[in-house]
């Protein structure tokens, strides 16, 4: 299994004092369980689905992404923190318990980001859910407008690139948005086991439709330990589902150090500063994201 920490070496990042104060991170998903590792961070929850008050995670999904962002790891003695251990979380529960939704709770939850920014501090949105149905599969389908709203409006937007791979255009929506930065996992060349199903070489690749380039970066996304939907307990899931949180938690810690850099800073210093893997451009796009290169 993964620790996170290691697989894209962040330990530098809190040895430079970076942690992801002050920086807000929306994540659009199935909800969140207070773990002790979420401590007194959880700034919002909103259920778009059930609209219920509590927080709750009634599939796990949410939690463990939540994990992989800002997890202090404070009920494993540090072993399985997160990314930005101190940043805040603001989550969208706009899936259901099997990790279904629609379009429209996806839509609700980005107006809702967009509508309460400056509240709540959010600078980044994570998004590791995506579609693969035909129709939705263009520039004009309603998630990827819905999203490139949210980027117009100067958030950081990270999707997963979906785990439909390895054949080309299998990049899912909204990552095939031409603005956001499109996760895919460095790391699917190992067999895991996703929702039941044993998979390789799954994660999505690019061109899209309208012959755009993805993903942008790369991460690990296999076996990766983060909070579960249980007091004090940890598992591990795989997928880009989990690649995207690591990008979306390194951008937290750049944007502390760097407060003042817009979505398309931040793009342009993914770019330079990602690790080609000498892989095809449209399995890698830039490359595989380094947390210590990205903060030099």
């Amino acid at each position: 299994m993964n620790h996170v920490r290691e697989a894209i070496h962040c330990d530098a990042a809190q040895r430079m004092g970076y942690t992801g104060r002050g920086i807000g991170v929306a994540v659009l998903d199935t909800g969140i369980f207070l773990h002790e590792d979420f401590e007194h961070r959880m700034a919002a929850f909103v259920d778009i689905v059930h609209r219920r008050r509590d927080t709750y995670d009634d599939n796990g999904h949410g939690t463990h992404i939540s994990g992989i962002i800002g997890g202090s790891g404070i009920a494993s003695g540090g072993m399985y923190m997160g990314i930005a251990p101190e940043c805040h979380i603001i989550m969208l529960k706009v899936l259901d318990k099997k990790g279904n939704g629609y379009a429209s709770d996806v839509l609700a939850g980005l107006k809702w980001i967009r509508d309460n920014r400056e509240r709540y501090g959010i600078r980044i949105v994570n998004i590791s859910v995506g579609s693969f149905s035909k129709k939705g599969m263009t520039e004009n389908s309603v998630l990827v407008r819905g999203v490139n709203a949210a980027w117009d409006d100067g958030l950081v937007v990270c999707v997963a690139a979906g785990n439909m791979g390895p054949g080309m255009n299998t990049i899912t929506t909204p990552g095939i948005s031409r603005k956001v930065i499109t996760v895919g996992c460095s790391d699917d060349y190992k067999e895991v086991n996703v929702m039941g199903n044993r998979m390789i070489d799954y994660s999505g690749r690019g061109p899209t439709g309208a012959c755009i380039c993805k993903p942008e970066i790369i991460a690990p996304g296999a076996g990766i330990i983060s909070c579960a939907n249980e007091s004090g307990q940890y598992l591990a899931k795989s997928g880009t589902s989990m690649s995207t949180p690591l990008v979306s938690g390194a951008i937290a810690l750049l944007l502390q150090k760097y407060p003042y850099l817009t979505n398309r800073d931040v793009k342009l210093m993914l770019r330079e500063r990602a690790v080609d893997l000498g892989l095809p451009i449209n399995q890698q796009g830039w490359g595989m994201l380094d947390v210590e290169r990205l903060l030099m």
